[in-house]
């Protein structure tokens, strides 16, 4: 049964394809007597199909067909997405789905958010975003968690209404770490010394070229032990749980039922039982519309470079990666 938005929609589609369709006529055929038939003909078919484009843009924009706006986390969730010349750019990009989220909402069909989550987490504050991002959205939120909704991944489903998981899911990884890499010891045998020129006592505090004094690692400690504290507090307040039953988890990881025994998530389903459950909640049937990045040509080919560069520099040179870094210590959720 085509409902009243869909013929309207058809309706505003014809009237512009016979609009079009006779505008191109007269300009292209009717009065041109200088070109020949078949270009006057394929110049009004380009006329209608443009006419098309356009009219199905407006009219999806006063009737929409959906309901429900489907934005997609997946892979290690970064500022830009990664892809520089050490690392791979297959992550989540937190500024295009913040993007993404603002756009739902400010849609006229989106009636709720629905959140899939398919990632291991990454950086803290881009993590953060994405979950201030759903926060704000206005209508219901569920987060559905796929393959792996880990740490930063937690982190964002705190900010949902309801997060949804598999039996096989991993859920879980509430927790912080802090990574550097040691080379004094490879530096020492290839003969190079570190030479320090800081103003600030820990401003070269986890510099891989030095060892790590027992001052520099309470230090470093401190700021992972505060990060854990943040996140505590906020899975805590968006899961309403308490604190110490998620200080008790241990950054483990979990299956979708134990997970749900545990109350990290709220209900084991299907993608069709998420749906469904979204229909309850609307009171209608849903209808699921997916938000995707606008990506121009010079981002596919960026998004190309930075494959080759990935291609050409991992290796060996992936361990002195520093993105998302503090003066070499990698901190992530």
């Amino acid at each position: 049964m085509v409902s009243t938005s869909g013929l309207a929609r058809l309706g505003i589609a014809l009237v512009a394809a016979l609009v079009a369709a006779v505008f191109g006529w007269i300009l292209f055929v009717r009065f041109s007597a200088d070109l020949a038939d078949l270009l006057g003909i394929l110049l009004v078919i380009a006329t209608v199909l443009g006419a098309l484009k356009l009219a199905g843009n407006v009219g999806e924009t006063l009737f929409p067909s959906y309901n429900v706006a489907e934005v997609a986390v997946e892979g290690p969730i970064t500022r830009d997405g990664g892809g520089g010349i050490t690392t791979p750019p297959t992550g989540a990009s937190a500024d295009d789905i913040v993007e993404q989220i603002e756009q739902a909402d400010e849609a006229k069909g989106a009636q709720a958010l629905l959140l899939k989550l398919n990632t291991p987490g990454g950086q803290i504050v881009p993590s953060e975003d994405i979950r201030l991002a759903a926060e704000r959205f206005d209508g219901p939120t569920v987060a559905y968690a796929t393959d792996v909704c880990a740490s930063g991944g937690y982190d964002i489903a705190a900010g949902c209404d309801e997060l949804w998981a598999r039996e096989g899911s991993i859920v879980g990884s509430i927790g912080v770490i802090g990574s550097r890499v040691n080379a004094k010891e490879l530096a020492d045998r290839v003969g190079l010394s570190y030479e320090q020129f800081t103003a600030g006592e820990y401003k070269d505090a986890g510099t891989p070229l030095k060892e790590l004094s027992e001052d520099d690692r309470e230090y470093l400690q401190g700021i992972v032990d505060d990060y854990y504290d943040q996140f505590v507090e906020t899975v805590a307040e968006g899961r309403e749980m308490d604190s110490e039953t998620l200080r008790e988890t241990e950054a483990r990881i979990f299956l979708g039922e134990e997970a749900a025994d545990r109350g990290l998530v709220d209900e084991i389903g299907t993608r069709q039982a998420v749906e469904a459950a979204l229909g309850d909640r609307l009171g209608e049937e849903p209808a699921v519309r997916e938000f995707t990045p606008e990506q121009g040509l010079a981002g596919r080919l960026r998004g190309g470079a930075q494959r080759v560069a990935f291609a050409l520099g991992a290796g060996v040179a992936s361990a002195f990666d520093d993105t998302g870094d503090i003066d070499g210590v990698s901190f992530r959720r």
